[in-house]
């Protein structure tokens, strides 16, 4: 299994795109994820539909709920993860929420992601004090461990994090919800700057990315990645009755943004 380790020592600006498993449907999701991927995504991060997304905005928000009303749950999302893997070895992240995994059982949703071939899992209202709640499930089954740092995120604790990251930091480029912005936020070349002079573990920026040129902005300024979340799920949105002119809308737009990468 390709890990984290070894697609950013390939020396690149990775692209990772975000869709949230199963929307619209479980067959769909998967052909809009092939596109993505044969597009020439680097790595994914997924998410499981859940019901109160608190670190999203509206378009994510709706995407849970189609993938809810569509049957999702997190037994069909592990058995598409797996079907994602034997498509293509490709890293995937989980961004979840802490919920959902304790209703599941933490300790059997670790087993099952690790068996589906997840490579993280960034718990997204997991505090970074109470990160002894999965770690060692995380080291147990052979997961990377991926933690938020945000523009109000003390330089103290941005040291902390980053020790605790072993796959990458994912790095919140705004104060707000997730949400495709026309404008990078001022804030997040600083904070890029300010982890870069504290870790050498990767950094990837996502919340508010939508365009090639803010992917261009955040490389040049010394980012190892880029994570597009929301304008991705707006192509979904936008083309749930026309897959195929998604999954063509879905290449255009990954294409795009590996031309600046």
């Amino acid at each position: 299994m390709k890990t984290y380790k070894e697609l950013f020592s390939e020396k690149k600006a990775i692209l990772m795109p975000f869709f949230v498993l199963g929307d619209p449907d479980f067959d769909t999701s998967f052909e809009f994820i092939k596109a993505a991927i044969d597009a020439g995504a680097d790595c994914l991060e997924l998410g499981i539909a859940f019901s109160d997304p608190i670190a999203d905005g509206p378009t994510i928000q709706r995407a849970d709920v189609r993938a809810l009303n569509a049957g999702m749950n997190c037994e069909k999302a592990f058995e598409l993860i797996a079907k994602i893997k034997a498509y293509k070895d490709i890293p995937i992240g989980l961004l979840m929420y802490y919920n959902l995994m304790v209703n599941f059982g933490l300790e059997k949703f670790y087993e099952h992601a690790a068996k589906a071939g997840v490579n993280s899992i960034l718990v997204a209202d997991l505090c970074v004090d109470d990160a002894d709640e999965v770690l060692d499930l995380t080291k147990k089954n052979g997961l990377d461990s991926v933690f938020m740092v945000t523009p109000n995120t003390t330089p103290a604790r941005q040291e902390k994090i980053a020790e605790l990251c072993s796959g990458f930091i994912y790095t919140v480029s705004l104060l707000g919800v997730t949400g495709a912005r026309t404008e990078l936020s001022n804030m997040v070349h600083p904070l890029i700057n300010s982890l870069k002079e504290k870790t050498d573990t990767p950094v990837c920026v996502g919340f508010g990315v939508s365009k090639p040129e803010h992917a261009q902005s955040l490389v040049a300024a010394k980012a190892d990645g880029v994570i597009i979340g929301s304008a991705i799920v707006s192509i979904v949105e936008d083309n749930i009755n026309t897959p195929d002119k998604g999954k063509k809308a879905i290449t255009e737009f990954i294409q795009s943004f590996k031309a600046v990468l």
